[in-house]
């Protein structure tokens, strides 16, 4: 867990994705991530955490669907949301936590 933890303070502002390599929405989040990851630069660190791989990660953070989505400010989770969502709501989400 303290990778997690590390993870959640390497920067000010840090989403999470937890995912699966067999989830079909998971796979359509991917290059929508890819391109907030890009549009956001170095404002936002966005970490993807494979859930059968994170598994205790996963389970210290309550994640039972996939993809779950949660937003740290400062290390403490701000917004989280589970399942597919539209990219530009996702990025909205994010700027909103830039300032």
């Amino acid at each position: 867990m303290n990778n997690y933890t590390s993870l959640i303070n390497s920067a000010p502002l840090v989403m999470v994705e937890f995912f699966a390599t067999w989830c079909p929405h998971c796979q359509a989040m991917m290059p929508v991530i890819a391109q907030i990851r890009e549009l956001v630069g170095s404002n936002a660190e966005i970490y993807q955490l494979d859930v059968d791989r994170n598994q205790e990660a996963s389970e210290a953070n309550g994640v039972e669907a996939t993809p779950t989505f949660i937003i740290y400010r400062n290390g403490e989770p701000v917004w989280r949301f589970a399942g597919e969502i539209d990219g530009n709501v996702l990025l909205q989400k994010l700027e909103s936590f830039m300032n």
